[in-house]
C-alpha cells in the first residue's frame, strides 16, 4: 500500500513567489529567462539566526519559475552563461567582527543543482560578475578583510578566473590562487529599484508575501493565516483574500480561534533585538478590526487548548530554544528551568517538562495565563542524562500522551542526528517512541493515524502515531519547484493545511491506495534517520 500526497489548492499564489522582495533581476533575452535575487531573510521555524536569499530563474514568456536556489548571504551579482545552461550568484556579507564572507555559486539550470565554488572556508563576498567568454569569467570581490584597512568598504580586487568547462567544475575548485588580483574601485550599488521595475514590467501581481507563521480554518470553510508583516489575513472559500491587517514590527505567530467563532486571538512577533513586551491581540473575523489588546509580562506561546478556549503558555527567555507550543492541551505545557537546591549563585539548572492545570485557572475574555496557578513539574525535559534538549511545536493526544518535536543542544550547531519528535506519557520520564533526523522540524499535527512533521529543509514525513515508524516521506514542491513549509494545521483526517517560507497556503490531502502517481511519491533527503528505541 503506498500513501498518495497532493496540493489541492494554493492561496497566495502569484508571479516570483519564490523570491519575495526583488534585489537584483539579469535578463537573457537569448534564451528568454530572467534571474530574480529576493531579500536576504529570516525563514520562520529555524534556528534562531538563520536566514536565506532565495534567486529564481524564470521564463520571461510565462513567469514560470524554472529553478531556484536559496543562498546563505545577500545575492550581489549574478551573470548567465553565455551558452551553457548555467547562472553564476555572487553573494557575501559582513561578519560583524572583520571578515568579509560569501559564496559564488553556480546554478544549473537543467539540473537544478547549485555549487560553491570558493575553496576557503570563509569565501569571499563577490560584488560583481561578468562573462568574459565561454570560459573565462571575471570576478569583483570585496577584500578580505577590513583589518587597518579604511578603504575595503569602497575598493575590491578583481580576478579572471579560466576554466575549459564550466559545468564540470567540482565544489570548492576556485582557490585563492585564482582570485588572486589587482585592487580596484568597488562601489556597493543598491540594485532594488532597478528590480522592482523589472519584475513590474512583467507582471502587476507580484506581491512580496514571506514566511506564514500559522493557519487555521474557520467552519465557514474561510481560511485564516498569520505570516510576516500580516497580524492575520482572511480568505474566501473560493480562493481570494477578503482581508489583511498589516503589521510593520514583524507581523502574527500563533492563532486561536475564540469560542464565538466571530473574532481571534493572535500572537505578534517582535524583533529580538527589541525590548519591547510580546503583544497579544484579538481581531473580529469580518474584517480584522482591533478588538482587544493585552501585554503579557513575559514571552508567551498563545495555544488553543482542549477545551477550545486560549491560554498564554510561558516561552522562557531563550527564544525558539525554550519556547514549546502544545496544541489541544488538556493543560497549559511549557519547559521551565527551575535552578537546583545546592547552587550558591543562578546557574543553569535543569529543564523540567511543567504544566498548570486548567481548573484552577479562572475563565475570562481574555487567554488563561498559569501565573499564581499551581505548577506541576512532571517529569526532566530531557529523557536521555547528558542531553540538554531544545523546544518545539506539539500536540497532545486523544488519550492524553505529548507529541513534540526539538533539539539537542550541541556547541557546534546541529548534529546529525540531532533533532527528534517524541511521543511521551506525561506521567513517565521514558518515552513512548523517538523519531529523529538531521534536520529541524518547523511544526506537526496530526490526526487518528498519522503524525505529520515539516522540516527546514522542505521534507514533510508521515509517522505512524502508535510506534513513530515513518508511513511516509517527500519533498514539497509546488510546479516542481522546492518549497518550504513553516506552518501546519490538520484540518480532518487526511486534509492538511501548510503554510510556506513564500508565503503561500497549500491545501493539500493524503489517501491509502494501490498505486499513486510518480510525482506524488514520497522520497527522501539525505541525513533522515528513522525512529529511535527509547533510552
Amino acid at each position: 500500500m503506498t500513501i498518495s500526497f497532493r496540493i489541492d489548492r494554493i492561496l497566495g499564489d502569484r508571479p516570483f513567489a519564490e523570491v519575495g522582495d526583488p534585489v537584483l533581476a539579469v535578463d537573457d533575452e537569448g534564451r528568454g529567462l530572467l534571474a530574480v535575487a529576493g531579500t536576504h531573510v529570516a525563514v520562520a521555524g529555524v534556528h534562531e539566526f538563520s536566514s536565506t536569499a532565495p534567486v529564481g530563474v524564470y521564463g520571461i514568456d510565462d513567469l514560470t519559475c524554472r529553478a531556484l536556489l536559496r543562498a546563505r548571504y545577500p545575492v550581489h551579482a549574478m551573470a548567465f552563461h553565455p551558452r551553457l545552461p548555467l547562472l553564476v550568484v555572487g553573494t557575501g556579507d559582513y561578519d560583524g567582527g572583520y571578515f568579509f564572507e560569501g559564496e559564488l555559486l553556480l546554478l544549473d539550470l537543467e539540473t537544478g543543482s547549485a555549487t560553491s565554488l570558493i575553496e576557503h572556508e570563509l569565501g569571499r563576498q563577490v560584488l560583481g560578475l561578468e562573462w568574459l567568454s565561454e570560459q573565462e569569467l571575471r570576478v569583483l570581490m570585496a577584500p578580505p578583510d577590513d583589518w587597518q584597512d579604511k578603504d575595503a568598504w569602497t575598493e575590491g580586487h578583481v580576478a579572471v578566473v579560466h576554466r575549459p568547462d564550466w559545468r564540470a567544475l567540482p565544489p570548492r575548485s576556485i582557490t585563492g590562487y585564482d582570485l588572486a588580483g589587482p585592487r580596484v574601485a568597488a562601489p556597493r550599488t543598491d540594485h532594488r529599484e532597478d528590480a522592482c521595475r523589472t519584475v513590474s514590467c512583467l507582471s502587476t501581481n507580484w506581491d512580496p508575501r514571506r514566511n506564514v507563521r500559522a493557519v487555521e480554518e474557520l467552519p465557514n470553510g474561510r481560511i485564516v493565516a498569520t505570516l510576516d508583516g500580516v497580524q492575520l489575513e482572511s480568505w474566501l472559500p473560493s480562493g481570494r483574500r477578503q482581508w489583511a491587517v498589516p503589521d510593520d514590527d514583524g507581523g502574527g505567530r500563533d492563532i486561536v480561534i475564540a469560542a464565538d467563532e466571530r473574532s481571534a486571538w493572535v500572537g505578534l512577533v517582535r524583533p529580538p533585538w527589541e525590548e519591547r513586551a510580546q503583544a497579544v491581540v484579538r481581531l473580529a473575523l469580518q474584517d480584522g478590526a482591533q478588538l482587544d489588546h493585552l501585554t503579557p509580562a513575559d514571552a508567551v506561546s498563545l495555544v488553543r487548548c482542549a477545551d477550545g478556549l486560549p491560554a498564554l503558555a510561558p516561552a522562557g527567555r531563550n527564544g525558539k530554544r525554550s519556547r514549546l507550543r502544545i496544541r489541544r492541551g488538556s493543560r497549559i505545557y511549557f519547559r521551565e528551568t527551575v535552578s537546583t537546591k545546592d547552587e550558591q549563585k543562578p546557574g543553569p539548572g535543569e529543564a523540567w517538562l511543567a504544566a498548570a492545570d486548567l481548573g484552577s485557572i479562572p475563565v475570562g475574555e481574555r487567554p488563561r495565563e498559569p501565573r499564581g496557578a499551581e505548577v506541576d513539574h512532571l517529569c526532566p525535559y530531557s529523557w536521555k542524562p547528558g542531553e540538554t534538549h531544545f523546544a518545539g511545536p506539539g500536540v497532545e493526544t486523544a488519550d492524553g500522551d505529548l507529541i513534540y518535536a526539538g533539539t539537542v543542544y550541541h556547541c557546534h550547531g546541529l548534529q546529525p542526528g540531532g533533532s527528534f519528535v517524541v511521543r511521551r506519557m506525561v506521567a513517565s520520564e521514558e518515552p513512548t517512541w523517538v523519531f529523529r533526523t538531521d534536520r529541524k522540524a518547523t511544526d506537526l499535527d496530526h490526526d487518528m493515524e498519522t503524525v505529520y512533521v515539516t522540516y527546514d529543509d522542505g521534507e514533510i514525513v508521515g509517522l505512524d502515531l502508535r510506534d513513530g515508524n515513518v508511513r511516509w516521506r517527500r519533498h514539497l514542491t509546488v510546479a516542481g519547484v522546492p518549497v518550504v513549509a513553516t506552518a501546519l494545521t490538520v484540518t480532518e483526517p487526511g486534509r492538511l493545511l501548510i503554510g510556506t517560507t513564500d508565503g503561500r497556503l497549500l491545501d493539500c490531502s493524503t489517501a491509502a491506495g494501490d498505486d499513486c502517481p510518480a510525482d506524488h511519491r514520497s522520497h527522501r533527503g539525505g541525513g533522515h534517520g528513522g525512529p529511535h528505541p527509547p533510552r
